[in-house]
């Protein structure tokens, strides 16, 4: 697992979430709409948003589909279970992501826009074995505080 520690948009963020869950059946207004989420009753996957004002749309699946305003925060946790993110809210609608991430979720991220392929790579580069001294963990433009495990 990953430790991740960066800021992000709650758009990026919110389409992470979309691209690891529902992907496949999110209906495209919903997808087009920057006020719905989705949502997963507690358990292994759940996926909780913490908002002002929220409204249910729509169950598909597994799924319950929320419109949210002014968004405080948003827990998300994969199926498996090897993946644990929380955002929490820093100035308007954007936050802090922190927690734990698998293989699977750092590709979701990049595609989302969380992080960088740059931040990947240089994850991965700093995880191979080498004859040099260890090397501090990758950071971004844009994205504060990114951390990983040491080597």
């Amino acid at each position: 697992m990953v430790q991740i520690e960066t800021t992000c948009s709650l758009e990026s963020f919110r389409k992470f979430i979309i691209i690891s869950t529902c992907r496949s059946f999110i209906p495209e207004s919903y997808m087009r709409d920057f006020e719905v989420f989705p949502e997963r009753e507690e358990g292994p996957g759940a996926i909780y948003i913490e908002a002002a004002d929220k409204v249910t749309l729509k169950k598909i699946r597994e799924m319950t589909f929320v419109n949210a305003k002014e968004i405080l925060g948003i827990i998300y946790s994969s199926k498996s279970g090897n993946t644990q993110l929380k955002w929490r809210q820093t100035r308007r609608r954007t936050g802090k992501v922190h927690g734990n991430a698998s293989p699977n979720a750092l590709v979701n991220l990049v595609e989302a826009g969380v992080l960088t392929q740059e931040w990947v790579d240089q994850y991965i580069h700093a995880q191979a074995p080498s004859d040099t001294s260890s090397a501090p963990p990758p950071t971004t433009e844009g994205q504060e505080n990114t951390t990983a495990p040491p080597a």
